[in-house]
């Protein structure tokens, strides 16, 4: 039996129409219109395409948006001066430095410089530490986008063994910390494996639920998957394609056409995880506009 498509695009629009209601109840009671402001700095083309999705999903959202594009050679205490003007503009709720930052710039010092209450990305110290104890305040958008469309899956989470392959701390350590906390939307049992785990397949052929996010094309095997496993491919990477017009396509670190034969459940590359990391991030600023509402 083929797998189910788990259909990233769908759910994404799905809880986009509930947030779309939500900002509209925030202007309507509070006079509130949550604002994001997120800051390019250089000409990365991957850069430049997701900031542009986020700000069109803010317009569709009526979350207020600004754009900060800066020059690759900015000095970095000019684009600490910005964070800092940002941090006390009250129409913000959100800062999202986009990453990766060009060479001369730490980006530790930058994430730190944000303040955390308003750090819809879920990287500032205070809020990876909340994550670590159980007490999240934001939590890490692609990682919180896999929770989501597991959940909105109907696929249970509680009791069962998460493999998660790769330990960034983008993708593989927050992720594991979300399904391993004491809530009923989580109580996972999660083993973590990386480039030094020896057998990969030992652990992957034990996952209930796999996640592949370790950044190596079509990676993850027919062979390496325990029949009826759920799998989640959380890679983009580039493959040559003389046949396609742009020359290459998009393929995930799992080998779709293999892997389908013999999961319960996949999500494809692209249209899996990638529409739920832009979705939680406006889930974020929604959260921050209502916390500083509450607070005031």
């Amino acid at each position: 039996m083929a797998a189910k498509i788990i259909d990233g695009k769908a759910i994404a629009a799905e809880m986009q129409d509930e947030m779309k209601v939500e900002a509209e109840s925030l202007k309507r009671e509070y006079d509130l219109t949550p604002g994001l402001a997120v800051v390019l700095v250089g000409d990365n083309p991957a850069s430049r395409v997701y900031v542009s999705m986020k700000k069109k999903a803010c317009a569709r959202l009526g979350i207020y948006s600004e754009e900060h594009k800066l020059s690759s050679d900015t000095p970095e205490h000019d684009l600490l001066e910005l964070i800092n003007k940002l941090n006390v503009n009250e129409k913000i709720h959100g800062i999202l430095v986009q990453l990766p930052l060009p060479d001369h710039i730490n980006e530790d010092k930058i994430l730190n410089a944000i303040d955390h209450l308003k750090d819809v990305d879920g990287f500032h110290p205070i809020n990876v530490g909340n994550l670590v104890i159980g007490k999240p305040s934001f939590l890490p958008c692609t990682p919180y986008g896999i929770q989501q469309l597991l959940l909105k899956s109907n696929i249970q989470i509680e009791g069962k063994h998460v493999v998660v392959v790769g330990r960034s701390n983008i993708v593989g350590k927050p992720v594991a910390l979300i399904l391993l906390q004491k809530t009923q939307d989580a109580n996972a049992t999660v083993t973590v494996c990386h480039s030094r785990s020896g057998d990969l397949s030992y652990y992957t052929k034990q996952a209930d639920i796999l996640i592949a996010a370790i950044g190596r094309a079509e990676m993850i095997k027919k062979d390496m998957v325990k029949d009826g496993a759920v799998v989640i491919d959380v890679g983009v990477n580039r493959v040559d394609d003389p046949s396609r017009e742009r020359g290459y396509k998009l393929v995930g670190d799992v080998d779709f056409n293999e892997v389908k034969e013999v999961a319960s459940a996949i999500t494809p590359v692209p249209g899996g995880v990638g529409p739920m990391t832009i979705t939680m991030l406006m889930h974020n600023t929604i959260k921050a506009a209502r916390l500083r509402t509450i607070k005031h």
